[in-house]
C-alpha cells in the first residue's frame, strides 16, 4: 500500500478513498514512520500512537478549512505525511528541513504553531469563536493528551469554552503517558475510569445485542442515562459545559470515523475521549515509550542500542546536574528537587530513586512548580527547580511575584540554555538572561564548562536569594568534574588569558571559542561567570587597561549580558568601543547545534569575522582563517 500513501498529497485525496482503504493506509503510515524516524531520529512513540486518529480526522474534517490544533505537536508526523510533506520526512528536524512540530509558515494544514504543552484548547476555542463571529461554518478541533491536560491553562480554556456554547470539539488522546509518566489526582481519576476500556467494550457489545430487541434497548438507554455519571468520566467535563462522548478505541478506524462523523455537526462544546497506546505497532516502543519518546537514529530490526566505546563519553551538563543534586541532597536534608514533568530530561531519575520523599514531579505545571517551591522555601527548605530555559518563560509572574518579591532562596537549574538543536525555536533557551536580569533579588550564573557547572550550582545553593544557573544541552569541552561541593566566589569573574588592546568577556560556554580567537588577536579573555551581579571591580580594571571590549553570550543580545556590561560602563563613566556578540533579534531555526552556531557566527571563526568587520584596523594573525 506504499503506492497509495505516496499518491496522497493532500487530505482531499484521502477523503476520496473508501472506508476499506483506511486501515491499510494507516498500516503504511506506521511503517513509513518507523522507517523515517529510525533514519533521522525524532519523536517516535507519540507519533505511532496517533496514526489512526490522524487518518480519521483528515477523513472526516474538511482540512485545511476546518482547523486541527495538535497539543504540543510532537505527534504530528502522520499529519505531515498526509498533508503534502511525505517526501520531505527525511529532512525532519534538520537545518532547512521540516520542523518536528506544527508551524504555520510550513503548511496551511498547520493551523497553529504548537510545541509547548496545553495551548491547544485555548487556540482552537479562539478559532471557533472567530468562525462564529464571522458567520463561518468552519470547524475547530483541539487534540490534547492526558499529560497536557494536567496543566492549568487547559482548564482555563475548558471553563471559558464550556460557558460559551460555541462549536468546539476537544479530543482527549488518552495514552496514560506524557514524556515522563503523568502524575496528579486528575490523571489517577482518568486512569481509574479508563478501565473505561472495559466500559466502552461492554457498552458496544450490549448495544449490538439489545438492538435486536427495541424495548430492551430503550430501557437500557434510560438506565444508562441515570447511571452513567457513576461509571463514566463524563461528569467533570459535562459540568464544565461539554457534551461528553467516549471512551472509544483510538486504534479502531471504524469507531473513530463513525464517532467523528456523528460529532461533526453537533452544536455546542463537544468532548471526545479517545484511548490510544503510545508506541502502537512497534513492540519495543510499546514496552518502553519513554526510551522511544525521542530517539536518535536506530535500526528498527534491533532497536535502540547502547554503543560501547573504548573512551568513556563526556558527561552532559544534565548528568552533572543530576549527580550534583544527589550529592548535595546527601549533605543537606533541607534540599528538595522539583520538576514540571521532566524527570528524565532534567537528569533527576537517580535523585527520584534515592530520595523519593524529597522528589516532587508536579506534572506539566510550570507556574505551580515555581510557587510550590516558594512555599517550601518559606518553611526553611531549600528547593531546586530543574526546568528547561524555555519552560521557565511560562512561570514568569510566579518568578517575580512569588519568589523574587519575597526574596526566597530558590535555585533554578536552567537546562537547554542557548541553542537546542533539532527542537528549534519553540525550545530555544536564549531569552532567560534578558528576562531574569531585570528582576530584583535574582542572580544569574553562566558556567563555562561541566566542572564549573557543578561549582556554580553549589555556589547558587549557598545563597539566601534566588539564583538561576543556566547550562546548555549536551556535553561541553569535557572539563573534569570533581566530587566536592565547594563554592566559587559569588559574583566574581576570572581572567583566563592576559593579552593587550582588546579584551573578550565571555559568559558561559563561549569562553572556549573566545580563547581560540584570543590567540590570533593576542587578546585578554575573562570568564565572567555571572551575568548578574557583574563583577564590577574586574570589569573596571579590564576596561581601563584595554582599548576595546567584546562581550560573548549564547543568548539574545537584546537586554542580555552584553547589555549589562554597557549599562555598567555607563554607570562607571567609561566610554569605549564595545562589540556585543550574541544571537540577533530573530528566532533561531532547528538543526544541528554546531551548524547553527556557525550560521549565527558564534564559533571562533564567526566571532573573529565580527571583530574584524567592526574594527578593520586590528592586526589579526591568520591562525583562525584556516579553521573556517
Amino acid at each position: 500500500m506504499d503506492a497509495l500513501l505516496d499518491w496522497i498529497q493532500s487530505p482531499a485525496q484521502l477523503r476520496t478513498l473508501s472506508r476499506s482503504n483506511l486501515a491499510p493506509l494507516a498500516n503504511s503510515l506506521r511503517e513509513r514512520l518507523i522507517q523515517s524516524v529510525s533514519q533521522t531520529g525524532g519523536h517516535f512513540s507519540s507519533n505511532l500512537g496517533t496514526v489512526e486518529l490522524t487518518v480519521a480526522l483528515h477523513y472526516v474534517f474538511n482540512t485545511p478549512e476546518d482547523r486541527l490544533v495538535w497539543d504540543v505537536g510532537h505527534q504530528t508526523y502522520p499529519h505531515k505525511m498526509l498533508t503534502g510533506r511525505n517526501d520531505q520526512m527525511g529532512s525532519m528536524r534538520q537545518l532547512g528541513g521540516l520542523s518536528g512540530f506544527p508551524r504555520r509558515e510550513e503548511s496551511v494544514y498547520d493551523a497553529f504553531g504548537t510545541a509547548h504543552s496545553s495551548t491547544s484548547i485555548s487556540a482552537a476555542f479562539g478559532m471557533a469563536m472567530a468562525a462564529q463571529q464571522m458567520g463561518s461554518q468552519r470547524k475547530a478541533v483541539a487534540i490534547i493528551g492526558d499529560g497536557a491536560l494536567t496543566a492549568g491553562m487547559a482548564y482555563e480554556a475548558l471553563n471559558n469554552a464550556g460557558a460559551s456554547k460555541c462549536n468546539l470539539l476537544v479530543i482527549l488522546n488518552d495514552n496514560d503517558m506524557s514524556i515522563s509518566p503523568p502524575v496528579g489526582a486528575l490523571n489517577h481519576y482518568l486512569h481509574e475510569l479508563m478501565s473505561g476500556r472495559f466500559y466502552a467494550d461492554a457498552k458496544k457489545i450490549g448495544k449490538q445485542v439489545l438492538k435486536n430487541a427495541p424495548p430492551l434497548y430503550a430501557l437500557a438507554q434510560m438506565i444508562e442515562q441515570q447511571t452513567q455519571s457513576f461509571i463514566q468520566p463524563q461528569t467533570m467535563f459535562e459540568n464544565l459545559g461539554f457534551e461528553y462522548t467516549g471512551p472509544i478505541d483510538g486504534h479502531n478506524l471504524d469507531d473513530l470515523v463513525d464517532t467523528l462523523q456523528s460529532l461533526y455537526n453537533k452544536p455546542g462544546p463537544q468532548f471526545l475521549h479517545v484511548v490510544t497506546r503510545k508506541g502502537k505497532g512497534y513492540a519495543k516502543a510499546e514496552a518502553d515509550p519513554v526510551a522511544y519518546h525521542g530517539p536518535s537514529k536506530f535500526d528498527p530490526a534491533v532497536g535502540i542500542v547502547s554503543v560501547a566505546s573504548s573512551t568513556p563519553p563526556k558527561p552532559t551538563f544534565t548528568q552533572v546536574f543530576g549527580q550534583w543534586l544527589c550529592d548535595m541532597a546527601a549533605k543537606d536534608q533541607r534540599l528538595v528537587g522539583i520538576t514540571p514533568a521532566m524527570r528524565e530530561g532534567s537528569g533527576m531519575v537517580s535523585f527520584s530513586q534515592q530520595y523519593p520523599n524529597r522528589y516532587h514531579d508536579v506534572g506539566i505545571a510550570e507556574q505551580h512548580a515555581v510557587t510550590f517551591a516558594a512555599g517550601m522555601a518559606c518553611e526553611g527548605l531549600k528547593p531546586v527547580v530543574a526546568i528547561y530555559s524555555t519552560f521557565l518563560q511560562r512561570a514568569y509572574d510566579q518568578l517575580i511575584h512569588d519568589v523574587a518579591l519575597q526574596n526566597l532562596p530558590v535555585v533554578f537549574a536552567l537546562d537547554r540554555a542557548g541553542i537546542v538543536g533539532a527542537d528549534g525555536p519553540t525550545h530555544a533557551g536564549m531569552y532567560d538572561i534578558a528576562f531574569t536580569r531585570c528582576i530584583p533579588n535574582m542572580s544569574i550564573a553562566c558556567p563555562a564548562d561541566e566542572a564549573e557547572c557543578r561549582q556554580l550550582l553549589s555556589t547558587a545553593y549557598a545563597q539566601d536569594h534566588a539564583v538561576t544557573v543556566r547550562y546548555p544541552r549536551g556535553a561541553g569541552v569535557g572539563a573534569p568534574v570533581g566530587t566536592d561541593l565547594d563554592v566559587l566566589p559569588f559574583g566574581k569573574a576570572e581572567v583566563r588569558r592576559e593579552g593587550q588592546g582588546i579584551a573578550l568577556l565571555a559568559f558561559g560556554p563561549l569562553l572556549y571559542e573566545a580563547l581560540k580567537v584570543a590567540e590570533s588577536l593576542n587578546a585578554t579573555v575573562v570568564n565572567m561567570r555571572w551575568a548578574k551581579p557583574l563583577d564590577i571591580e574586574t570589569l573596571k580594571q579590564i576596561a581601563l587597561s584595554h582599548d576595546r571590549l567584546v562581550t560573548l553570550e549564547d543568548a539574545t543580545r537584546k537586554g542580555g549580558a552584553g547589555a549589562a556590561v554597557l549599562e555598567a560602563l555607563q554607570d562607571l563613566g567609561i566610554v569605549m568601543p564595545v562589540l556585543v556578540v550574541g544571537f540577533e533579534d530573530e528566532f533561531t531555526e532547528h538543526g544541528d547545534p554546531q551548524k547553527l552556531m556557525q550560521q549565527y557566527g558564534l564559533t571562533a571563526p564567526g566571532i573573529q569575522k565580527r571583530i574584524e568587520t567592526c574594527w578593520p584596523d586590528l592586526k589579526v594573525a591568520p591562525i583562525l582563517r584556516a579553521v573556517g
